[in-house]
């Protein structure tokens, strides 16, 4: 059952990029796909009130739910942002720099100093996001990753996400999966409104004329993120998170493949082999 779970949220996480990446080719503003999204999750959510009682959640529970739909909805900005300027099959293989990012954030924060097994992992990982990208003529490969925009827009979505996983996870603790899951959707949408009406309402109109002919997509979109989300919860509320994370980095396979299938992508051998490599320096940072 738990691998199950694990695995569902694998699938589901990696077919919503799709559908945003789709959205986002579609001439959709990223922030627009975002708030949208949060719309068709808040209609989800709305009949699964009945289910609980909202008044029995804790102070404690409502602090940290603020905080991780904040922290979430931001880092979904920067995520849909990505896709909008990368590969699928280079997005999906940078998962693996959210172990380097959280062993920084321990070290920086807790005062956890990784072990040499730790630090081979993250040269592992490092090593193996040079194979994503074919040979540059003027300028190295590591050095075109870093520098693409899509690619720190990535960065910045992980970095978001990681530090959010405390207060989720606190929330989930202290108030069950389902709450979470329903808050999470809830308070994410005037978080979404105000980024939208913040940095792009001029684009609204324009946008809302050209989701009339998306509204199945988004729909579709809003039901996998909240199947994602659930998953997510299921797996905090059964404390399966390092066992996660690693089950978590398959995903990146899956995600170079799709950006193949779909959208046509190249250097599909270049880039699988990426993720093996990836992949196992993840895992040896995840056993450090």
């Amino acid at each position: 059952m738990e691998m199950l779970v694990v695995l569902g949220r694998l699938v589901f996480s990696a077919f919503a990029n799709v559908f945003q990446k789709q959205l986002t080719h579609r001439g959709l503003h990223p922030f627009f796909i975002v708030f949208t999204s949060y719309v068709v999750l808040a209609i989800l959510c709305l009949p699964l009130l009945w289910t609980f009682n909202p008044f029995e959640l804790s102070t404690f529970f409502w602090i940290n739910i603020f905080f991780a739909a904040l922290l979430d909805m931001a880092g979904t900005l920067f995520l849909v942002m990505s896709l909008s300027r990368t590969d699928l099959s280079v997005f999906g293989p940078l998962n693996a720099y959210k172990v380097v990012i959280s062993m920084l954030l321990a070290l920086v924060f807790l005062g956890e100093i990784p072990s040499l097994q730790g630090f081979v992992g993250v040269a592992i990982i490092v090593a193996g996001s040079y194979f994503l990208f074919p040979p540059k003529t003027h300028q190295g490969r590591l050095w075109h990753l870093f520098t693409e925009q899509g690619v720190q827009f990535r960065f910045l979505s992980i970095l978001l996400f990681s530090v959010g996983t405390l207060p989720l996870k606190n929330a989930v603790l202290a108030g069950g999966a389902l709450p979470t899951t329903v808050f999470w959707c809830l308070l994410g949408l005037p978080l979404a409104g105000i980024a939208q009406w913040l940095f792009v309402h001029d684009n609204f109109k324009a946008d809302l004329a050209l989701a009339k002919s998306q509204i199945y997509p988004f729909v579709y979109l809003g039901c996998l993120i909240f199947l994602m989300q659930y998953m997510t919860m299921l797996v905090f509320s059964q404390l399966l998170v390092a066992y996660s994370l690693a089950l978590f980095q398959l995903s990146m396979v899956l995600q170079v493949f799709l950006g193949y299938r779909i959208f046509n992508e190249k250097h599909v051998l270049r880039r699988l082999a990426a993720c093996l490599i990836m992949v196992g320096g993840s895992l040896m940072v995840l056993q450090a």
